[in-house]
């Protein structure tokens, strides 16, 4: 018998970016297999640290499980949809939208990639911030478009760089990605940041791609606006979903709303109802805790008050980050995440890949490198704040320890 052919992995793969499941998650699953206990700070995963899924959601998709088990609309079923749109009429100056201009998805991720795929040609550009959420920069590249990244300035609480927005559009570029409240920073976009972001999408007639899974967490005096909020007049996709604000990644419920004109791009939105149909239809459990979950109370509230968990968490993790000796962190305003800076002049890291994998190694705590938020220099790593407050206090002191001995 002749030798099976090589299967490479696809070239398609080239540019695609996901530490946040990367090798060092590997290690990690390996040191937990000869049964070490690791603290997995690399994904916001409420489930694993103790919060608990509304029961009202629980209880209602429960009872819908008998009945959902065929097949629903492509764009999932309608009365998840009106709940949707009766969410953001309560959202001051939201351009009002129908049931139609809703799609229901197996989270936002899956919405992500039929929106680049029906979007995108070989070439076609898409403005991305950096740090980005590196799902939006590998969808881009599988799709067959180039990311091109914008700075946030650190220096201006992580807020995007309008300048280097602008000079970063040429005759290639179809969509600015818009990560609102940020993912990995936890920065709140101001309004004239978005006021500026729109009006260089008027400009140059892009297509507005905005993500706001976190916006409803939010700390302080932090206030959202909404992308489409701030651009009523142009095509604005919104994407959102249950698995952070409602403490349900697992459901894989998320929803992608189009608003503004649609003339211009009828072609773009019979590609994403055409991929829509492909995958048959969103999970029908997970549309009903939509359904519940837009209907009931909202228990983010509690969580995000001053003496709210989710609130002393971000500060544990901002107020100790920050009394490490190199490092430095902007506060956060939003989100479940800290992005620290580490000082070269202090930690010379040349390889931050390397530094979260001798972490893992000595420490049994597993970060993300800020390169793998396509973040150009090495300087960079994101905590997730979601461990209860002395998990994480002394998960954060066991990384000041392990910073102040380690060298490359």
């Amino acid at each position: 018998m002749t030798a099976p052919r090589p299967l490479d992995q696809s070239s398609k793969l080239k540019n695609v970016l996901y530490e946040i499941r990367g090798a060092a998650l590997a290690e990690a699953t390996r040191l937990e297999s000869a049964g070490h206990t690791i603290l997995k700070l690399n994904t916001g995963n409420p489930a694993i640290f103790g919060f608990e899924a509304p029961y009202q959601i629980v209880r209602d998709m429960l009872r819908a499980v008998p009945t959902a088990h065929g097949y629903t609309d492509a764009r999932g079923i309608v009365e998840a949809r009106r709940a949707i749109v009766s969410r953001y009429e309560n959202v001051p100056g939201f351009p009002r939208f129908d049931v139609d201009d809703v799609y229901l998805g197996n989270g936002v991720s899956e919405l992500i990639t039929m929106t680049t795929q029906a979007l995108l040609d070989e070439g076609d550009e898409v403005l991305i911030p950096a740090p980005d959420y590196p799902l939006w920069t590998a969808m881009t590249s599988l799709s067959g478009g180039t990311p091109v990244h914008y700075l946030a300035d650190e220096d201006n609480g992580w807020q995007p760089d309008l300048e280097d927005i602008r000079s970063k559009v040429t005759p290639r570029t179809k969509a600015i990605v818009v990560i609102n409240p940020n993912n990995p920073t936890g920065a709140v976009y101001s309004r004239e940041v978005l006021e500026g972001i729109a009006q260089i999408a008027r400009e140059n007639s892009l297509l507005i791609l905005s993500d706001e899974i976190y916006d409803r967490i939010l700390y302080d005096d932090a206030v959202h606006t909404s992308m489409a909020q701030v651009a009523p007049d142009l095509l604005c996709l919104t994407f959102n979903g249950l698995s952070k604000t409602y403490r349900v990644a697992g459901y894989r419920a998320g929803w992608l709303v189009i608003t503004g004109p649609h003339d211009h791009a009828a072609g773009f939105l019979e590609g994403i109802q055409l991929l829509a149909s492909t995958r048959l239809s969103p999970n029908a459990p997970g549309q009903h805790a939509v359904l519940a979950a837009l209907t009931g109370s909202q228990s983010i509230d509690a969580l995000i008050a001053p003496s709210g968990r989710l609130h002393q968490q971000r500060d544990i993790s901002w107020e100790g980050l920050n009394s490490i000796p190199g490092v430095s962190c902007v506060k956060p305003e939003g989100a479940l995440y800290a992005f620290p800076r580490l000082d070269p002049e202090v930690h010379e890291i040349h390889d931050d890949k390397k530094l979260i994998y001798d972490l893992l190694k000595a420490e049994h705590i597993l970060l993300v490198e800020g390169t793998g938020f396509n973040w150009a220099t090495p300087d960079h790593l994101r905590v997730v704040n979601l461990p209860e407050p002395r998990v994480l206090s002394e998960a954060i002191e066991r990384l000041g320890n392990f910073l102040a001995s380690y060298r490359q």
